[in-house]
């Protein structure tokens, strides 16, 4: 049997506990300026993720003035322990708020890159590469639009570059459930499967639907899955564990 990894992607929504839907009301300063408590929330998430072994990130700051000027990123990778740690700046308003993507992994990375998705500036893909020759696996994580056409443009943009791949993990901020019709399509013509199709993920405090997802190669086989009853944003974090084939040498 190959390696086992524990994966994750949690839309953090920068370190704001979202409890109720008045909250968006009630904390919606908090978007644009600086909260003493996001450091608290913080912590929390830290202490999550501390099992896993790579975990994407959406809607963290990267340095804005409303988190203090602190790379997200970088503070829950050195909280929960994760030595390698990538932050993709997407958005930028001003120096209040640096909207972003965000990698922490305990396997050494082989490469990693980003990319604009198609569509209104805002939106984008990391892409990490764990491994060399034929024994590579790619993830990527990404938050897509909230239009179905977007999504769509998105979606295709990514489907194209997977192509050459055979071991793939693609997770995020999707903004659409299992059932929409661009998500059917990405399915369809990238070959990935869904492992928890009927999993609800938002909002947090009383699920309803699920947007957020993790996405595998056939060649992946999924040990365990599972959306984790965490309510410190407003989606709840969702979790695989995947075996590895026997091939992969990964640099711890």
């Amino acid at each position: 049997m190959g390696r086992e990894l524990k994966l994750a992607s949690f839309n953090i929504q920068t370190g704001i506990r979202t409890r109720h839907s008045s909250d968006y009301l009630l904390k919606s300063w908090q978007h644009l300026w600086p909260c003493d408590r996001r450091f608290v929330n913080l912590e929390r998430i830290a202490e999550f993720l501390r099992p896993f072994d790579v975990v994407g990130l959406q809607e963290v700051d990267g340095g804005g003035a409303r988190s203090h000027y602190v790379v997200q990123t970088e503070y829950l990778a050195r909280r929960a322990g994760f030595p390698y740690w990538h932050n993709q700046v997407n958005r930028r308003i001003g120096r209040l708020a640096l909207h972003s993507n965000g990698l922490l992994s305990r396997l050494a990375p082989d490469c990693i890159y980003e990319t604009p998705l198609p569509g209104l500036p805002g939106r984008g893909a990391i892409w990490v590469h764990f491994g060399q020759g034929e024994s590579v696996l790619l993830v990527c994580i990404l938050h897509l639009a909230l239009s179905p056409r977007a999504r769509r443009c998105q979606l295709d943009f990514v489907a194209e570059y997977l192509g050459g791949y055979d071991h793939i993990v693609v997770m995020g901020d999707l903004n659409c459930g299992s059932n929409a019709p661009e998500l059917k399509r990405f399915l369809a013509r990238t070959r990935l499967v869904d492992p928890i199709p009927n999993a609800r993920t938002f909002p947090s405090w009383r699920p309803q639907r699920k947007l957020d997802h993790i996405l595998v190669s056939p060649s992946l086989k999924v040990s365990r899955m599972q959306v984790y009853d965490f309510v410190c944003s407003d989606h709840l974090p969702i979790g695989v564990e995947v075996v590895l084939p026997e091939a992969f040498a990964l640099a711890a």
